[in-house]
């Protein structure tokens, strides 16, 4: 796994609203004392990703106060009410320059995801071609893998909140599942019943 880090870069998607959480964003909810999108960016290093992006949108400016993100590559998605789906172009296209050859990307509201997920996502990496994802029973989920190859397609097809869903079926075939269901559990944050799972 060592000779992946340079290549592939974490993608943190935390730009949401919280809509359904009476307007808080989801980047800066409490999760063991610090703001969730800290747990998500250390829980990429941890995994293997020398390198973070975040994806910022809410309350971008409150996010920048709040948290602490030092060496993280920050990025404003101003158009993060139209879902996902702008966040992941947005994110992708701050990547195009870096020299990564594969991105792993992460949801903030998904703290129940850490670095064993990661480092198992992370070591299905084999050249920019590679498209990776954890699987919890055999159901695709979170984080994934996306090869530079594969980033202009995933851009194209990325609009609401689907993300990269309609590319990865449209590709299942090349899609490696890895099997994350013994050591992550991938619950969102989404609702306010969702809160239980926030320590």
């Amino acid at each position: 796994m060592t000779e992946n880090k340079g290549e592939v870069m974490g993608l943190v998607l935390a730009a949401g609203g919280g809509r359904r959480l009476g307007g808080r964003p989801k980047a800066l909810l409490p999760h063991r004392g610090r703001p969730l999108v800290e747990h998500a960016v250390e829980e990429l290093r941890a995994g293997g990703c020398a390198r973070v992006h975040v994806v910022l949108g809410a309350r971008a400016d409150a996010v920048r106060d709040r948290a602490s993100l030092a060496g993280c590559v920050l990025v404003d998605n101003p158009r993060w009410e139209e879902g996902m789906g702008s966040s992941l172009r947005a994110g992708l296209d701050s990547l195009t320059d870096s020299g990564a050859r594969a991105a792993l990307v992460s949801l903030v509201d998904q703290p129940g995801i850490g670095r064993e997920a990661v480092a198992r996502v992370l070591a299905a990496y084999a050249d920019p071609l590679t498209l990776a994802a954890a699987a919890y029973d055999g159901e695709r989920g979170h984080p994934v893998l996306f090869g530079a190859g594969h980033w202009a397609g995933i851009a194209a097809a990325a609009t609401g909140d689907r993300g990269a869903r309609a590319y990865l079926k449209a590709h299942e075939e090349a899609v490696t599942l890895v099997e994350c269901g013994d050591v992550a559990r991938a619950y969102d944050i989404d609702t306010e019943a969702d809160l239980v799972h926030l320590e």
